[in-house]
């Protein structure tokens, strides 16, 4: 080991030369992970550091329709300051304009941490105290704008009026309000006694904030446990739990994104690895004439590759840590929520694990073909030393390193299942870009002894290069085509996702949700509807909320693991029959008129994925009260429609006496929305119209947003993809300039030289873009028919683009190292090689 250290040492006071390529990939794969890793280290901390201010208090606790008693609220007072908070939607009306909003009503204890950012600036308790007798408000600047008003002006919600004070410029309690369905509203909760948006039964949450710094929380939670009973409780240290768990789960698909770059740069780092041992293979050969063993060889090469590689790694978490705070003002700028930009320990040592076994992953089987080269390599010239043994050893070492990966990958991010799929998808996409590859070289080869080509000279000798021995084929699609196919996936998706949205919602949507219809308005409501033609049809039903609790005694988190039903609480309504076109799929819907034991009639899709059956039993609390109901039919539920959709429907006597309101829809053309919109705020005030497109139009927002940093992944992988295509430009020169030099002697002019080069590379990179166009296409597919549920249409555009930027990659690559094949003499090079 001594001598091939010494040996490795003195190798490599001759430079780098060779490993440019390698170096490259590697610092490119690592630095994307570690970049990915340090923005999501930096939200977390920024989220623990500002837990108490996201969140608005030390604790919280969040009761659904209903306040909490008189012996709650002093309980709760009783552990420190204390601030209620009530959030619902309404509908602002100003003039003729209508808008959406979501309202925090506060009392004059909030916030209990940060400040409120007004426009002008003022105090929020003068800005809420109003003025000339109406209450005041503060209104987001988007809603401010949409409706047309200005500080000053008076509008309406429900039948009480209020007069606009200033632009609500920042909340310190903000977190996750950009997935509400409006932009925010605050007033004084005392201000909407006479506003009739809070009466029985109505779609509201409260929410009591606890200021306690000194408490502990583990303890802190516990009290106010004890104290609400029904609540949902929280304290600092997850302040924003939504927003948390959506960054983390981004970032950790991000760090898989990055892997398949570190993945395509690991055929660049096995290419520069061969072609740097194809240099050496005189050196090899000498130090096996010398005696020099396969171990001594294995070992010189391995401590070379292995410093290389550490050094790439290190340069790549370098430029991973310094990009967050080098583009630090551009990404908190991006952030809904406060980042503590800086070096993070852990993401780096993630991105480090990963470089190493992806380094050795790639390098360890051309070291390992190396250590066959013979000392008669020393009389021969040849541009190849692949021996054509497979080290079987080797290969089992491979198999433990690519386990090794893929189980840190699952560990580090959590998502072990979605890891997984995400390795079998990229060893199935390697194994068909190198059965494309494979075919293309076959293709190429018929080809070019094909008759009708005889006289194509030019064309031939390209295709007889493509499908040669020598051919780059498998380097060239393996790097480009998995970049390439990224992306081709995330325009296929994108653009159907935009026409499902454009052109189907018409035809299977609703053009609103009413909701907080009161029983005593509903026949006044339905007459409304039937008198207006514009209004092709509605559809209504009873709704409340309810959390269900237990599963056949046990608790239902535990029985359906993380299923969303029993995340939080869901719409529940009840009916006499089953609601038009709904088909039961198991059991039997109770009779009309049944009296009897509480029933359920539960969502078959969502009862097969929970693993419930016919004859069990929930608790389910319904404004604090805990019905149990025996489930005793499944529905065939379809959500896709945007229709209404109830996941558990129950007998009416079930819920009789509980308050309730009606939640319908309607359907109507999109000219006529207006004006459906300023009859139904007019004659009902405090009944609120939630728009199907604006709502589905904010989703869309934030799925392009997941697209777009998809996007930035896939752009990732194509810039590791063109280093891989310069290095294997590269590697070919050596071979090009004999192959020119032998074309000139035969007659070919530089041109013809030049145009044989150029076609060969557009050949790779028109083979490259087909297989990532049919394989994004597949994929778009899939992920449009099976987990979005939409139709599919291919769309040509983006694949003429992405094939287009194929060709173009590889002409560039292939033409920047043609020059010195071009300029080189003829006869210096064959004389070189007599």
């Amino acid at each position: 080991m001594s001598v091939a250290w010494r040996i490795a040492l003195r190798e490599l006071r001759g430079g780098l030369r060779g490993f440019a390529v390698f170096l490259a990939c590697l610092t490119l794969g690592v630095a994307a992970i570690a970049a990915v890793g340090s923005v999501r280290a930096s939200i977390a901390a920024g989220l623990e550091r500002e837990g108490a201010a996201l969140l608005g208090g030390d604790a919280a606790v969040q009761l659904t329709y209903r306040f909490a008693e008189q012996d709650e609220r002093t309980a709760l007072e009783a552990l420190g300051t204390v601030s209620e908070i009530v959030d619902f939607r309404s509908m602002a009306v100003f003039a003729e304009e209508r808008g959406l909003t979501q309202v925090k009503a506060v009392d004059a204890a909030y916030p209990l941490y940060g400040a409120v950012g007004l426009e002008p600036e003022m105090a929020l308790s003068v800005a809420l105290a109003g003025q000339g007798g109406l209450p005041g408000a503060v209104m987001d600047p988007v809603l401010v704008d949409r409706l047309g008003m200005e500080p000053g002006d008076t509008f309406r919600m429900g039948d009480q009026d209020f007069v606009l004070m200033a632009r609500l410029a920042a909340e310190p309690d903000d977190a996750g309000d950009s997935f509400g369905l409006g932009p925010r509203i605050i007033v004084l909760t005392e201000a909407l006694d006479e506003s009739g948006l809070l009466a029985p039964g109505s779609l509201f949450s409260t929410e009591y904030r606890i200021a306690a710094p000194e408490a502990e929380s583990d303890a802190l939670v516990a009290a106010i446990d004890a104290a609400v009973e029904g609540g949902r409780v929280q304290d600092k240290r997850n302040g924003a739990p939504g927003v948390a768990e959506f960054v983390e789960r981004l970032g950790s698909f991000l760090v898989l994104v990055g892997l398949a770059g570190l993945a395509v740069g690991g055929v660049g780092v096995s290419a520069a690895v061969r072609a740097y041992l194809a240099e050496k293979t005189p050196v090899i050969a000498t130090l096996k004439t010398l005696g020099a063993s396969r171990r001594v060889v294995f070992q010189t090469y391995g401590f070379q590759i292995g410093m290389l590689a550490a050094l790439g790694i290190v340069m790549g978490l370098a430029l991973g840590a310094l990009l967050p705070l080098a583009f630090g003002p551009l990404i908190e700028a991006q952030l809904p929520v406060p980042a503590v930009l800086g070096l993070h320990p852990m993401p780096l040592i993630e991105a480090a694990i990963y470089g190493a076994l992806t380094a050795a992953l790639f390098t360890l089987w051309p070291l390992g073909r190396a250590m066959d080269v013979r000392p008669a390599q020393l009389f021969r010239d040849l541009f190849t030393s692949v021996s054509r043994r497979y080290p079987v050893g080797i290969a089992s070492v491979l198999g433990v390193i690519l386990v090794a990966l893929v189980g840190t990958a699952a560990a580090f991010t959590g998502m072990a299942r979605l890891t997984l799929w995400a390795a079998i998808g990229a060893a199935g996409a390697f194994a068909t870009l190198a059965f494309a590859a494979l075919a293309i070289r076959t293709l190429a080869a018929r080809a070019a002894r094909a008759r009708w080509l005889r006289r194509a000279t030019t064309l031939r000798m390209a295709l007889g290069a493509v499908g040669g021995p020598g051919s780059e084929a498998l380097p060239v699609v393996l790097s480009l085509g998995l970049g390439l196919t990224v992306l081709a996936a995330v325009g296929q998706i994108d653009t159907n996702l935009r026409a499902a949205i454009a052109e189907d919602l018409p035809d299977v949507a609703p053009s609103y949700f009413v909701v907080d219809i009161q029983n005593a308005q509903m026949d006044d409501f339905r007459a409304m509807v039937e008198a207006n033609p514009t209004i092709s049809k509605m559809q209504s039903a009873p709704m409340l909320r309810g959390v269900i609790t237990e599963i056949n005694g046990r608790p239902a988190t535990e029985v359906a693991g993380g299923h969303w039903v029993v995340e939080g609480d869901r719409g529940i309504t009840y009916s006499e029959r089953p609601p038009e076109d709904t088909t039961i799929t198991a059991g039997e819907f109770w009779p009309e008129g049944y009296v009897g034991p509480p029933q359920i009639s539960f969502a078959a899709e969502e009862a097969a994925e929970m693993g419930l059956a016919l004859g069990d039993r929930m608790m389910i609390n319904v404004l604090g009260r805990d019905i149990e109901a025996e489930i005793t039919s499944f529905r065939a539920v379809d959500f896709s429609t945007a229709g209404i959709g109830f996941v558990l429907s129950m007998n009416p006597g079930a819920l009789a006496g509980a308050p309730h309101t009606h939640i319908a829809t309607l359907y109507a053309e999109p000219e006529a929305e207006g004006a459906i919109l300023r009859e139904i705020s007019t004659a009902f005030p405090n009944i609120t119209a939630i728009g199907v497109r604006d709502a589905i139009d904010r989703v869309a927002g934030v799925l392009a947003g997941i697209a777009a940093a998809i996007t930035y992944g896939a752009l990732a992988t194509l810039a590791t993809g063109a280093v891989v295509l310069i290095g294997t430009a590269a590697a070919a020169e050596r071979a090009r300039v004999y192959e020119a030099a032998v074309l000139k002697t035969l007659g070919a002019s530089r041109r013809a030289v030049l145009a044989n080069f150029a076609m060969r590379s557009a050949l790779f990179g028109l083979a490259a873009g087909l297989v990532a166009v049919v394989a994004g296409g597949l994929a778009g597919w899939a992920v449009s028919t099976f987990v979005m549920d939409t139709s599919y249409r291919f769309e040509p555009v983006s694949a003429l683009i992405i094939i287009a930027g194929g060709v173009l990659a590889t002409l560039l690559a292939g033409l920047a190292f043609a020059w010195r094949p071009l300029a080189a003499k003829p006869a210096r090079i064959l004389r070189a090689r007599e």
